[in-house]
């Protein structure tokens, strides 16, 4: 879109040098850039738009899925503390029940956060494949339709006259 002005802009400065008959050329040439630039900055915005949408969706997705990977390793560590917890108490045959408790709370949440995990994630996969598709669908289609846009009449009908 930048080539596309200056382009135009020089073949403006040039048709007022030019003879008639060129010149006229020369002006309806640098209309074309000027239409053509107005198309290009189009093509770009959509462009940048779809592509930055896709990939905002994508890091948030990645940052609840690491967010989630961080609570279930939260969890291994407690269930692993109270191991640790269990261990000391059978050794010193003090509050043996209330750390078998706690050792088994903290290892029923570690394997429900698995298991919420599991699902979590295979979950993030399909909708991860999903939106890459429906993305780059509709990408394409906003590339189609700018296409269809630069092969206008009026690039036509300037050829003709």
């Amino acid at each position: 879109a930048d080539c596309y002005i200056r382009i135009s802009t020089n073949l403006s400065i040039l048709a007022t040098a030019e003879l008639e008959p060129l010149s006229k050329f020369l002006n309806k040439f640098a209309e074309y850039f000027e239409v053509a630039r107005k198309t290009e900055g189009r093509v770009a915005s959509d462009t940048d738009l779809k592509l930055s949408d896709t990939l905002r969706y994508y890091s948030r997705d990645s940052k609840a899925a690491l967010d989630l990977l961080y609570r279930r390793s939260r969890r291994l560590a407690d269930f692993e503390t109270e191991n640790k917890n269990l261990e000391k108490a059978r050794v010193k045959h003090k509050d043996e029940k209330q750390a078998e408790t706690n050792q088994q709370l903290a290892k029923d949440k570690f394997e429900n956060i698995s298991k919420i995990a599991k699902l979590e994630l295979n979950d993030f996969k399909t909708r991860r494949i999903a939106m890459f598709k429906k993305s780059l669908t509709e990408f394409v289609e906003f590339e189609l339709k700018h296409s269809n846009v630069s092969k206008s009449p009026f690039f036509l009908l300037f050829l003709r006259a």
